[in-house]
């Protein structure tokens, strides 16, 4: 692994990255918002990459695209400045596939909210890197993906549901993360049959995503209530944008 002190510009090192959010910040130039595998979640200022005569395409760029970077990372947590940039994975499917698009989109932005640390974590780096290839791989239907891969994210987030759903524990509370004998005395909780499809996703894996058998309502109310999920135990969470779109998309 390259690691270099510079003076002026921070600590020169190579690392993989996953794009999650871009966004314009002058006539020429964008910041990004890149999770990667050594310094975890950082901020990326990119200069004239929207120029015509860059030599770096701004394709690269793309939020979900994977790549291999050498980058000047600050110790202050500002911005830091890539030095050389180039794909590390092309993906072969999704990018001619709307609904695999969709997905992806929307677990780039789910990331982009949900992840907040700039540390390194190599097991939750090869997760996400999996799961988007995994993504673009599967011939499989992918209208489930995006719920199993929510409920992944919980177990390196901090808040993986506690217990499993079963005759005995049938409601799951929302703001203990937990499954109950009895109805919680406040109102974040799952009814029994919303509890109980909480718990099948909970036991899946992405390569089984496509197993589970869920009608267009049931998605879109698991998927509401994983939302919900998220924005009970993380900070300023937000409302997901592709939101819209995608249940739109996957109907």
């Amino acid at each position: 692994m390259l690691r270099e002190r510079v003076i002026f510009f921070g600590m020169l090192l190579k690392t993989r990255g996953i794009i999650f959010r871009t966004i314009k910040y002058s006539e020429t130039s964008i910041i990004a918002d890149i999770f990667t595998e050594e310094k975890g979640l950082n901020s990326f200022i990119i200069s004239g990459v929207r120029n015509p005569k860059s030599k770096v395409g701004s394709g690269l760029f793309q939020v979900m695209s994977l790549v291999d970077l050498v980058a000047y990372f600050k110790e202050d947590g500002k911005l830091n400045r890539i030095k050389e940039v180039r794909p590390a994975h092309v993906y072969q499917s999704i990018p001619f596939q709307i609904e695999k698009m969709a997905v992806g989109m929307f677990m780039a932005e789910v990331c982009q909210k949900s992840i907040k640390t700039a540390e390194e974590n190599q097991q939750f780096f090869k997760f996400l890197m999996d799961s988007f290839m995994l993504l673009d791989e599967t011939k499989n239907s992918v209208a489930n993906y995006h719920l199993t891969f929510m409920m992944g994210l919980t177990h390196f987030l901090g808040f993986l549901p506690n217990g499993k759903y079963s005759t005995q524990t049938p409601y799951f509370d929302l703001k203990e993360g937990t499954f109950e004998e009895v109805v919680p005395i406040h109102p974040n909780f799952l009814n029994q049959e919303d509890s109980k499809y909480f718990g099948v996703i909970l036991k899946a894996n992405l390569a089984e995503a496509h197993f589970i058998k869920l009608s267009r309502e049931e998605r879109r109310t698991l998927l509401n209530n994983l939302l919900n999920f998220f924005k009970y135990h993380i900070d300023d969470f937000g409302e997901v944008q592709t939101h819209k779109i995608f249940e739109t998309v996957l109907s």
